[in-house]
């Protein structure tokens, strides 16, 4: 019996392409000039712009913020338990809109995120605190000024008067020093007052070590040869106001001085009753890393703690705060705020944050590396690109609201 030949569906047979065929398909646009707003839009992740931040940013300034103590084991791992999470998703729930609201120490964050206290930042970028303390105002979140910042406590109430701002406290040996701080921060109108505890002494940071640059930073012959390369970072850093430490401009000695005498080794939770006395605001202990700390900070009157290991900058081979989050927050939840930082990379690493028992979390270097690149705009784009992430993990997970993420939406693998 012969074989029929098979045929050949019309739709599968080659011809010529009609012009009127190829026309839809023909969406050429027109060439764009390179620009900051088309370079920061073109970013789509933290990383995207952490690459842009590494070519605009001398390698000295850009170190200190991407580097940590000693082999930076810590810092990989606190990323690395973020990627190897699972999230456990629900599915025929109505998620048509998502409330990224958030209550954090008495007021309401527009998002689960605020920005975390960063030293020597007008060093990353000219813009610096500035910089942060507005895109904070104008996205509805916290911004935290660090004691090491380089904006004074009141330049930056100046320049985010309807902002919500934090400060954050490095105690001194001489309490007065420190009161006087404190003071001016209460008269300042920052409603919370942040005393990290994790620098009793300064973490080992060997990038810092190797690029040669100094606490306070000092440009050597190779650092300002890595500069010329940046010609933008270069210019702004030579026409603007020199840096130093403006929240401590009040007082006599050199930089090197003040730093010395800004990590207190004999700090102990005595101190901690003094701050309660004094500062009339919301009090918050960052850096712990035992559940022991956490109970004890609250016990001795902190309306909220920080789970941190400080970006992995201090004790290598420090705590996961990730894998140390639900353990506080079994014994925590309700009682005090548990803020938690280290390792942010994504609006995802957020939402897993806060389904595993955060109350709001912190962002420092993902906010940086927005600074470095693009300065303010570059921090809206953060915030931005943290904002959709999060917005989107949640719809994916099933969950509309923040108040609805738990332990069971996330498994540390």
């Amino acid at each position: 019996m012969s074989q029929q030949p098979s045929r050949r569906p019309d739709a599968l047979r080659r011809r010529i392409p009609k012009i009127a065929d190829l026309t839809p398909l023909l969406k050429f646009k027109a060439p764009t000039l390179p620009s900051a707003h088309n370079r920061l839009q073109s970013a789509n992740t933290i990383a995207d712009l952490r690459a842009i931040a590494k070519r605009r940013t001398p390698k000295a300034p850009f170190d200190y913020t991407d580097g940590a103590a000693e082999e930076e084991i810590t810092l990989n791992r606190a990323r690395a338990s973020f990627r190897d999470l699972e999230f456990r998703p629900g599915v025929l729930r109505d998620v048509s809109t998502v409330d990224l609201t958030t209550p954090i120490l008495g007021a309401t964050s527009a998002l689960p995120f605020g920005i975390a206290p960063t030293g020597f930042t007008r060093m990353m970028q000219s813009e610096g605190e500035y910089a942060g303390s507005q895109a904070a105002e104008r996205a509805g979140i916290p911004y935290t000024l660090s004691t090491m910042g380089t904006a004074s406590i009141e330049d930056v109430a100046k320049a985010a008067p309807n902002g919500r701002n934090w400060f954050q406290l490095y105690l001194w040996t001489d309490r007065d020093r420190s009161l006087d701080l404190i003071e001016r921060a209460a008269r300042a109108g920052y409603d919370t007052l942040m005393v990290t505890v994790d620098t009793a002494v300064a973490g080992a940071r060997l990038r810092d070590v190797r690029n040669g640059m100094t606490i306070p930073p000092a440009l050597t012959a190779k650092t300002v040869l890595d500069a010329s390369y940046r010609p933008a970072w270069w210019f702004n850093f030579l026409t603007h106001e020199p840096l130093n430490f403006a929240s401590l401009s009040n007082f006599a000695g050199t930089p090197s001085e003040l730093i010395n005498s800004m990590f207190d080794p004999t700090l102990t939770y005595d101190d901690l009753d003094w701050l309660r006395k004094v500062w009339k605001g919301k009090l918050v202990v960052k850096g712990i890393q035992t559940v022991d700390d956490a109970k004890k900070a609250v016990d001795h009157g902190a309306d909220g703690i920080v789970i941190s290991n400080h970006g992995g900058r201090q004790l290598d081979r420090a705590p996961i705060p990730l894998h140390l989050l639900p353990d506080v927050a079994a014994q925590l939840k309700g009682r005090a705020a548990i803020i938690f930082d280290t390792g942010i990379m994504s609006g995802g690493d957020v939402i897993a944050a806060m389904a595993l028992g955060a109350d709001f979390t912190l962002i420092g270097r993902a906010y940086l590396y927005g600074l470095m690149a693009g300065g303010r705009a570059g921090v809206d784009r953060t915030i931005e690109i943290l904002s959709t992430q999060a917005s989107r993990t949640m719809q994916l997970l099933g969950v509309s609201r923040i108040t609805d993420l738990g332990p069971e939406h996330v498994r540390l693998l």
